[in-house]
């Protein structure tokens, strides 16, 4: 099946050529998602089989765009309703240092209770409503996805990978946080401090404007309502999960279903055209359905590389050839900067069992690390990075160029931490 890989890769390096070839990445990711399937299909011998993979991967598949559809939904409706101006109205400062530093605590905090997919959209749309300048937000965006996925990554709801690792019993809550936190926010500073060092002079807020076509922009008390709602249904995800035991867009299309009511009831009594852009549809039409569709292309092309077992193979071949705990841990941590994490992780467990590495293992907590923070170092590497490429139309290579090397630096440096850590108080 090595025409796979190879399709893979190409597919990769047209993604990361996009503003080069003219070609829109959602359309490449597409492409080579289904391209892959069809090569695996043609030359297996069982295509019965191929299908019931494909149909099990889509299950999966459907719940991250199912989630993220909604979650984008609540946002756009929030941002609509001009419900996000209770924070913008709230940070003063027109420093781009100072408000690099909100945006990363901000994002941390919320990655943590929240997870990192939704943190980013939320934290992304709010960067749109405070920051004029295109590169300065791009900036900014950039140091969402790092603290995003940093932030996840010491909490057991806040990345996905964490908590497979939570729910299969190989770390528990308490030992994940207690050794966890400090590397994580190692991860973050690290890059904040480079950043905020070559940040200089101020930014400007951009201009009010109303939807267009819109002369009744939202009220006071209609802003509020649908900005508490849309919040707390998106920070009550977690506790629905693991009050019900069913999966998080379950979670996320009730949430939607909740605010389509509310919204409808709240602008029952204007005209048709008055209320058109305050409604669920009129969200749905607004959000980033390419960035929709790039995300399943990218994790169709992922799903027809474990099916073949590369993935299997690829993690086999680091525990062949890579005998120390440290190594293993950070190798899946940089391999998760190009595909995607939660494959990886579940090979992981699969080759590893709790009797080599019990519960709260040192390997576990590492591997947790990694992999949740490792993604932050490609745009395309983790799900946070992908919605923030797509909301802000960030392009492959200015990534690389501007954030790659913090991201990287703050991935190494948290890891050191987490082992010298180890070494000094829980060895």
């Amino acid at each position: 099946m090595t025409a796979v890989i190879v399709v893979f890769i190409l597919g990769y390096v047209a993604i990361a050529a996009e503003n080069f070839l003219h070609i829109n990445k959602a359309a490449t990711a597409l492409v080579t998602g289904v391209l892959c399937w069809t090569i695996y299909a043609i030359l297996s011998n069982i295509p019965g089989e191929v299908n019931n993979q494909l149909n099990l991967h889509l299950g999966e598949l459907a719940q991250i765009l199912f989630f993220l559809m909604g979650a984008m939904t609540i946002v756009e409706l929030i941002d609509v309703h001009d419900g996000f101006e209770i924070i913008t109205n709230r940070i003063h400062t027109l420093s781009k240092r100072k408000l690099l530093w909100i945006i990363g605590i901000i994002t941390f905090i919320l990655s943590s209770v929240l997870n990192n997919l939704t943190t980013a959209i939320v934290m992304v749309s709010l960067i749109r409503k405070l920051v004029n300048d295109k590169n300065t937000r791009m900036l900014m965006t950039g140091l969402v996805v790092i603290a995003a996925n940093a932030g996840g990554a010491w909490s057991p709801i806040g990345d996905v990978t964490t908590t497979m690792l939570w729910i299969g019993g190989q770390v528990t809550v308490t030992a994940i946080i207690l050794k966890l936190f400090l590397p994580s926010v190692v991860c973050l500073l690290v890059p904040m401090l480079i950043m905020s060092a070559k940040l200089k002079g101020g930014f400007q807020h951009p201009e009010e404007t109303f939807e267009q076509g819109s002369e009744n922009p939202a009220t006071e008390n209609q802003r509020k309502i649908i900005f508490v709602t849309g919040l707390a249904i998106l920070l009550g995800v977690p506790l629905f999960t693991t009050l019900t035991h069913l999966p998080p867009y379950m979670g996320m299309l009730i949430g939607l279903g909740i605010m389509w009511i509310i919204t409808e009831i709240m602008h029952s009594e204007k005209d048709e055209e008055d209320r058109k852009n305050f409604t669920v549809s009129y969200a749905l039409r607004k959000i980033d359905t390419p960035s929709i569709l790039f995300f399943l292309g990218i994790l169709l092309a992922i799903a027809a590389l474990q099916s073949t077992g590369h993935l299997t193979q690829t993690a086999a071949w680091i525990d062949r050839h890579i005998s120390n705990d440290n190594g293993k841990a950070i190798s899946i941590g940089l391999l998760s900067a190009v595909v995607d994490n939660v494959p990886l992780v579940a090979a992981s467990m699969g080759m590893y069992d709790l009797n080599q590495y019990p519960t709260d293992h040192y390997f576990w907590e590492f591997l947790a690390y990694s992999s949740g923070t490792g993604g932050s170092i490609l745009i395309i590497g983790s799900a946070a990075g992908v919605a923030a490429m797509g909301l802000e139309k960030i392009d492959f290579f200015w990534y690389i160029k501007k954030i790659s090397w913090l991201a990287l630096i703050g991935f190494l440096a948290g890891a050191g931490f987490y082992v010298l850590q180890h070494w000094l108080f829980f060895s």
